[in-house]
């Protein structure tokens, strides 16, 4: 196997020529690149060149070159199909089948990746600076620390294929959460094979409209997942765009799914970063503004602590107050963001110099999990931050009893995160009741609306 696997890894070029379909691309909105996106802006890993999308043009379809490598993709697999599933920066998928008849994905990395990444870095690093010399005020160095550390991971397919694995076994207790399984036999650092797997996109309303899907299930499953993932664990998927999350009912249960693709960047989180990220959104959450003030200092963001609480919850510092869990998200509050957003980019951009490099990758998969909910209409609902206070009472919790020196003590800690988490079980079945109630009431009243 390893003969033709070698021979696969090296045609990878040829593979992506023959598929017809070059690099992706869409219309620029310079609001994205603002850092009003702030948390958008720390994804950015390279800069393409011109030259990266002439370099697919070596390879002319029907001649006896493209013939050749076909004959050779035959020794793998029973079919492959030229034209791609999808096509990103870094790399595109084709769906083929095994001899044994089972249907794959098949992750191809686009070829000059590799060496184009180091030369687009430079090239981030002189904007920057140059930036920077231009507009004191704004640091951008961040971003090409970030770009530095993940570019590296990104371009190691077997790197996420381990990450696959290793979030497939930790979270292996929601039934709902479905990764693929990965072909180490047909894997190299540039070709991932792995399980193929259809759905529709998380943000894709009519397919689930169609499919009887529900968008408040969906919602507070990817809430479960990604809080257990931050929360507990430490080991946080940074790359949830819809893309990236499949929704389905599965043909035999009837139940609905949730795929995790795209493993290629996670962010491992610090103990002591962990435990204090989670106090900070259980004040949050909680209302108490004097350990909002004590655990955003914690996290670095010094006298900038309420511009934090912004940035973090995507809410005003009124609503931060009133109290997040408690008041809903309006129009008005979106407005008032936008339109104060140009007004303190100075201090976000000092912010995000100040706090430390793991909260950038939370920042950004905080905003594409918001935007997620958007979409679904569930932004801000009860049950997400009730998967959030359940996750950081268990977290907090084990980290105590880590600590505690007598058998009684982790007994008298057990038994407080026992009787927390059941009184976040009562105020859930609380607000389940009280929802049932009133829509109950609301039904009986509509014939006499007429």
């Amino acid at each position: 196997m390893a003969g033709p696997l070698l021979r696969v890894s090296t045609l990878a070029t040829g593979v992506l020529a023959s598929s017809g379909l070059y690099l992706y691309s869409r219309k620029l909105d310079f609001n994205d690149l603002s850092l009003v996106r702030f948390s958008r802006a720390a994804a950015i890993t390279a800069a393409i060149s011109y030259d990266y999308f002439t370099a697919f043009k070596h390879v002319e379809y029907g001649t006896e070159e493209y013939w050749d490598l076909k004959s050779k993709l035959s020794e793998l697999f029973v079919s492959f199909e030229d034209k791609p599933q999808g096509t990103a920066s870094l790399a595109q998928v084709h769906k083929a089948v095994l001899h044994d008849g089972r249907t794959v994905a098949v992750k191809i990395q686009h070829p000059k990746v590799q060496g184009q990444s180091s030369k687009d870095i430079v090239v981030i690093e002189v904007l920057a600076k140059a930036v920077h010399w231009l507009f004191p005020d704004f640091g951008f160095m961040w971003l090409v620390e970030e770009a530095k550390k993940n570019m590296p991971l990104e371009l190691d397919f077997l790197n996420e294929g381990h990450n696959a694995e290793k979030v497939a076994n930790m979270l292996a207790h929601h039934s709902f959460l479905k990764v693929p399984k990965i072909h180490w036999d047909l894997s190299t650092k540039r070709i991932l094979t792995m399980e193929f797997v259809e759905g529709g996109q998380v943000n894709d309303l009519d397919y689930m409209k169609n499919h009887d899907i529900n968008v408040n299930e969906i919602s507070e499953s990817l809430g479960k997942m990604y809080s257990e993932m931050i929360f507990v664990h430490g080991f946080v998927h940074c790359d949830p765009h819809p893309g990236n999350v499949l929704v389905r009912k599965c043909p035999r249960s009837r139940r609905t799914e949730i795929f995790l693709l795209d493993h290629g960047l996670y962010q491992n989180l610090q103990p002591d970063f962990r435990l204090d990220y989670c106090r900070l959104w259980n004040a949050l959450i909680s209302r108490d503004m004097a350990k909002v003030e004590r655990y955003s200092r914690k996290l670095g963001a010094g006298d900038l602590y309420p511009l934090f609480a912004c940035v973090l919850t995507a809410r005003s510092w009124t609503a931060v107050n009133a109290g997040i869990s408690a008041v809903p998200v309006t129009l008005s509050e979106d407005d008032e963001i936008r339109s104060n957003a140009a007004q303190y980019l100075p201090q976000i951009s000092e912010l995000l110099n100040r706090v430390p490099r793991q909260m950038l990758l939370l920042l950004k998969t905080n905003d594409l999990l918001r935007g997620i909910e958007t979409t679904l209409g569930t932004r801000a609902s009860s049950s997400s931050f009730i998967n959030m206070s359940r996750c950081c009472i268990s977290a907090l919790a084990r980290a105590r009893r880590g600590k505690a020196e007598s058998r009684m003590k982790r007994l008298q800690i057990r038994l407080t995160e026992a009787f927390s988490l059941w009184t976040l079980c009562l105020y859930e079945l609380f607000l389940r009741v009280k929802g049932s109630v009133s829509l109950h009431w609301l039904t009986a009243l509509l014939p006499f609306s007429h």
